[in-house]
């Protein structure tokens, strides 16, 4: 019981440390040590190895985060931007990560515009087909209406009788 309350009390104190996925980890590493080695096959990765790439990645992630937050709370702003991210980096003295960064950044943005492009496209057109076919019906409304035996007049004049029925 006692022991349970400790865990409870540890981990209401502080914040949660979260972990990186593993399997992200291990294929982003192994994909990294393919490109520079030479040696052709599966490269083998010991656990504790595995473990000190993760940790250290998550430490980097912290550190870049808390720094570009830094910066964004300094310009008075809430939300922290690109560009913060790219203080950051030169801040805590890793420039060289930023020029191939803005490159991949840029990537990213114009893949998604074409994303977001073929989405607005497609919802528009579905909006259009969806007008199309009510006007060639009708109002859908007023052809339910008139079906029911109800006129918009009645509907209108309904409004202004009180609960006895009289006007």
């Amino acid at each position: 019981m006692e022991k349970e309350k400790e865990k409870t009390t540890e981990a209401a104190a502080g914040p949660q440390v979260e972990e990186l996925p593993k399997a992200v980890v291990r294929r982003v590493v192994k994909d990294k040590l393919s490109e520079c080695s030479s040696i052709e096959g599966d490269i083998a990765i010991h656990k504790d190895a595995l473990l000190a790439f993760a940790e250290s990645a998550r430490i980097f992630i912290h550190y870049l985060s808390a720094t570009a937050n830094d910066i964004c709370k300094e310009s008075k702003r809430q939300t922290i931007s690109a560009d913060d991210v790219f203080k950051a980096l030169e801040e805590i003295e890793f420039p060289e990560f930023v020029a191939p960064l803005k490159v991949s950044l840029g990537e990213y943005r114009k893949k998604n515009l074409g994303k977001r492009k073929a989405a607005k496209e497609k919802e528009a057109s579905k909006k259009k087909k969806t007008e199309e076919s009510l006007a060639q019906n009708g109002d859908g409304e007023s052809e339910q209406a008139d079906a029911d035996g109800n006129h918009e007049d009645d509907n209108a004049n309904s409004g202004m009788l009180n609960n006895n029925g009289t006007e």
